[in-house]
């Protein structure tokens, strides 16, 4: 028996044969081609873009008419497409080097999937997933290359594959196809969107699975875990059935909880949303019982394309979002660029330290950027007439930051009025606490906002001094540090002094064994990845308030991290076993 671990993108476990993917191998040469021939390329360059982005439009009726999480991720390719820009780009490259179509479409991609790559943010990263996919379907066209379809899989399997791309994954044969696993891939990719919209069990960022595995073996796929059970012995077949009983009866009771409220026993309601980055997810937050969004990070916005978008761009963005949640309350978070978040317009200055430069809220209110500030905020505030929103500014450190943001948006309210636009003059303006200075001053913050929300991916990450993308020191970026844990408990007691909201909305309200510890320190409100809706709530119901709060006790008497995280790991495993 051979294990591999990666990344669970879509919860499930599927125990089946292999269905083993050969990797689709394109070789082009560079071929040089005579000055005669250019524009016959170039023609052909356009009529593939043509006929590729009309092949996806056709994918997108067939396979995500049910779907809007699917036909949003179509839209995507079918605008990529459908871009002038990137279409006179490869025409250029044909121009100037006189080189075929193929190596034009090849190094062009090549430039753009290379740039994605070198980013430190996950995010980013993880489009180059689509970009290989919308090569793949140019280079098709173009050498008229037929690609294997999944859709033809007639016997049951778990696919193994180097990498699937979003359309091929929204094609697969559900009847048939019960799960995958790739060597690529990551957990906000487009590819895992689709696993989890249409309920498939996948497990993506595996290495190497491909070189394990071979066609026909037995497989068990873990998708709660990460874990891919390649030839399994027959102790292990035995234990996995039996697990994947008492799996599907938990997956009955988060399903049931789904339509529950986020109270505890002792009738003590906690606000529960959900975090997104894609309108589309909005849905998964309203399909699984969400509150509504407590974090909208709008970055995709400038990160999906070439130019920055227009204010219609945005306010298009926030009221599908609206759309989608039907009357939820949606907190929209100004854009927080910079330090990992590089826009594609290449105009982000270069620094020697980005993560404590010229990033976040800090770029947007300096004068040179102000004009793009501005129409964000023109865009938000549009869509605070036709839904419940609230506006949040990130990365802030001191009252100045706050006080010069208000500004900002009242000068742009001003100016709506003047233009005849609607707006919600009493919008709600709250604040990202996620670094050691904010909140050490939020007892005065919190006399200039209406709300707080913690973020604690970056609150470690500047608290203890770690880079949180370094796996050498992820011992380190954890929220079960004793200062972590010091300075929340302090930004909840300044938040409660001032009567102004709190929020968690990091990673850390997602982890079921430190719910009991927020909900101890006085937190009320918690915004969690959007699939974890249900468990957290699952946990949220099992507890009581008293209880909680002698949790957050005894952990704050305790000086180590590991001290702390077993507690509540023994202690959650006390009061709700079924989601360990």
């Amino acid at each position: 028996m051979e294990i591999k671990n990666g990344i669970p993108v879509s919860p499930g476990i599927i125990i089946s044969k292999c269905c083993l993917l050969e990797a689709e191998d394109f070789r082009i040469q560079h071929k040089v081609i005579e000055t005669e021939q250019i524009e016959d390329e170039v023609e052909r360059v356009e009529k593939a873009f043509k006929n590729a982005a009309e092949q996806v439009r056709e994918l997108s009726s067939k396979y995500g008419s049910d779907d809007s999480g699917i036909r949003d991720i179509f839209a995507v390719h079918v605008g990529f497409l459908s871009d002038d820009s990137l279409i006179k780009r490869v025409s250029k490259r044909i121009r100037e080097k006189s080189v075929c179509a193929e190596y034009a479409v090849s190094s062009v991609f090549k430039e753009i999937s290379g740039t994605l790559s070198s980013s430190p943010d996950n995010y980013v990263r993880e489009r180059v997933s689509d970009i290989y996919d919308i090569e793949k379907r140019l280079l098709r066209v173009l050498t008229k290359k037929e690609c294997y379809d999944l859709g033809s899989i007639n016997e049951e399997c778990v696919v193994i594959a180097n990498d699937l791309s979003p359309t091929q994954t929204a094609s697969l044969n559900l009847d048939y196809v019960k799960g995958f696993a790739t060597n690529a891939g990551g957990r906000t990719s487009h590819t895992a969107i689709v696993a989890r919209s249409i309920g498939i069990p996948a497990i993506v960022a595996l290495e190497d699975i491909t070189s394990s595995a071979e066609d026909g073996d037995t497989i068990i796929l873990d998708g709660y875990k990460g874990t891919v059970l390649i030839r399994p012995d027959s102790e292990t077949l035995e234990e996995y059935r039996r697990y994947s009983d008492d799996t599907i009866a938990v997956e009955q009771q988060l399903q049931k909880t789904c339509d529950l409220p986020a109270e505890t026993t002792d009738g003590v309601n906690v606000s529960l949303g959900g975090n997104i980055e894609l309108p589309q997810e909005a849905d998964i937050v309203a399909s699984k019982g969400g509150d509504g969004v407590g974090l909208y990070r709008t970055e995709f916005l400038y990160l999906q394309s070439e130019k920055m978008p227009s204010e219609q761009e945005h306010y298009d963005a926030y009221m599908d979002v609206i759309r989608r949640l039907a009357g939820r309350p949606l907190v929209i978070r100004t854009m927080d660029l910079g330090a990992d978040k590089m826009p594609s317009d290449g105009k982000f200055p270069t620094e020697t330290n980005p993560v404590l430069g010229l990033r976040s809220i800090r770029y947007c209110l300096t004068t040179a950027n102000l004009p793009l500030f501005r129409t964000q905020l023109r865009a938000i505030l549009r869509a605070s007439a036709e839904g419940d929103i609230k506006l949040m500014f990130p990365l802030i450190t001191t009252v100045e930051e706050v006080r010069h943001a208000k500004m900002v948006v009242r000068d742009v309210m001003e100016d709506l009025a003047d233009d005849g636009f609607d707006y919600d003059f009493n919008i709600k303006i709250g604040i990202m606490i996620e670094t050691p200075s904010s909140a050490l001053i939020s007892a005065f913050l919190a006399k200039e906002v209406d709300f707080f929300s913690i973020g604690t991916n970056d609150l470690i990450q500047y608290t203890l001094a770690v880079d949180r993308a370094n796996e050498k020191l992820a011992s380190l970026y954890s929220p079960g540090q004793p200062a972590v844990i010091k300075l929340i408990k302090e930004v909840v007691r300044n938040a409660k002094k001032a009567g102004t909201e709190v929020c968690v909305c990091g990673e850390m309200a997602s982890e079921p064994e430190f719910v009991p510890l927020l909900l101890g320190l006085g937190v009320r409100r918690l915004s969690v990845a959007a699939p974890r809706i249900p468990e957290i709530k699952l946990v949220i119901r099992a507890l009581d308030i008293p209880t909680c709060e002698e949790v957050a006790r005894r952990a704050g008497c305790l000086e180590t991290r590991r001290s702390i995280v077993n507690y509540l790991r023994d202690t959650l495993m006390g009061i709700v076993p079924e989601v360990q």
